[in-house]
This record gives structure tokens, sequence and C-alpha cells, in this order.
């Protein structure tokens, strides 16, 4: 199973990207848990993760959340502001495979 973390401001404005990306990962045939928290939540949800993607709205987070994904040993970067704003759930997803080092 791929642990997907999403993290945003509130925890809610991801949660239709959520959705579109477990559509994607359902689509190519994917054993995956995708969730997003609020960025006060992020750091200690990373132990359970694979991959964090931050909000485009949050890059200013990437180095705090970096540590502490080093730590847990998982990669991390900031979710394409395009792919966000049109809830492009399968650029999403791909990118975090691509970070897991997967296939598309």
């Amino acid at each position: 199973m791929k642990n997907i973390l999403l993290a945003c401001s509130a925890g809610m404005s991801t949660s239709m990207l959520v959705a579109k990306m477990e559509e994607a990962a359902k689509a190519k045939g994917l054993d995956t848990k995708i969730w997003a928290v609020a960025q006060d939540k992020a750091e200690s949800e990373m132990e359970n993760a694979d991959v964090l993607l931050i909000g485009p709205q949050m890059r200013f987070m990437k180095k705090k959340y970096s540590k502490t994904a080093e730590a847990v040993g998982i990669p991390l970067d900031v979710i394409d502001s395009v792919a966000y704003g049109r809830v492009d759930g399968e650029a999403v997803l791909n990118k975090a495979l691509e970070l897991m080092g997967e296939k598309k």
C-alpha cells in the first residue's frame, strides 16, 4: 500500500483533490491510502506516510517539514499550483509516485 499525505492550510481545501487522486489510483489498480491534514497535524502524520505533498499556498512550510520528513525517511514536495487549481488528481498522484520512485 502506498500512503500519500497531503498538507494544506486547514485540511479542507484538498478534500476534492484527495477524491480525484483516489479515483486515479483506482483506475491504475493501485492500493493507496490518501489523506489530507491541516498544517499543524502534518508533522505528526508523516510517520504514517510514504510521501508528503504540500499545498501550494503553504510552500513556505517546506523547509520546516523537510527536517521531519528526512528524519522519518520520506520525500516531500510542493504540489504544482496548476494541478492543484485544476484539481488534477492524476497529475498529483503521478508526482507522488515519482517522488516514491514508482512508475506512473
